[in-house]
């Protein structure tokens, strides 16, 4: 693996114009932070973003939860790694919003040259709270 994480290059403005056009985009998930082992994005809660008894859907937490840790690989992959595609996801969904925003922050849990695991948390960011906690694994594309 290269000795500087993040990469360089994985910026916030490098994030924004990568989800131009994709479901990402189309959310308005906002990457807030990249760091090492770490970063953090944001949704703002929309109409479109609820369920049709007008609670945050689940679809629209894991969007954010999974575009974090998409985005966390992206800034620490390996030698070698040319892309990646989300292998296996869990979310453990424990709250609910109607409005505000959500935050998701991603972590490191295993940095190898073929897998990465992350850990995201999505809280409501005007009252802390926990919405849900994610695990995914990366598989890194050579």
């Amino acid at each position: 693996m290269p000795t500087q994480f993040p990469h360089p290059h994985v910026t916030i403005d490098w994030l924004k114009k990568r989800a131009d056009g994709s479901l990402p985009g189309f959310m308005g998930v906002q990457p807030v932070e990249v760091a090492e082992k770490k970063l953090v994005a944001r949704l703002e809660i929309q109409k479109h973003h609820t369920a049709p008894n007008g609670y945050l859907h689940a679809a629209t937490v894991i969007a954010l939860a999974d575009t974090t840790c998409g985005y966390a690989t992206l800034a620490h992959m390996p030698d070698g790694g040319k892309n990646f595609t989300t292998i296996e996801l869990k979310s453990n969904h424990v709250g609910t919003a109607t409005e505000g925003a959500i935050r998701a922050t991603a972590t490191a849990r295993h940095l190898g040259g073929s897998t990465h695991v992350w850990d995201a948390e999505v809280v409501h960011e005007e009252t802390g709270k926990t919405i849900a906690l994610f695990r995914c694994t990366q598989m890194i594309l050579k």
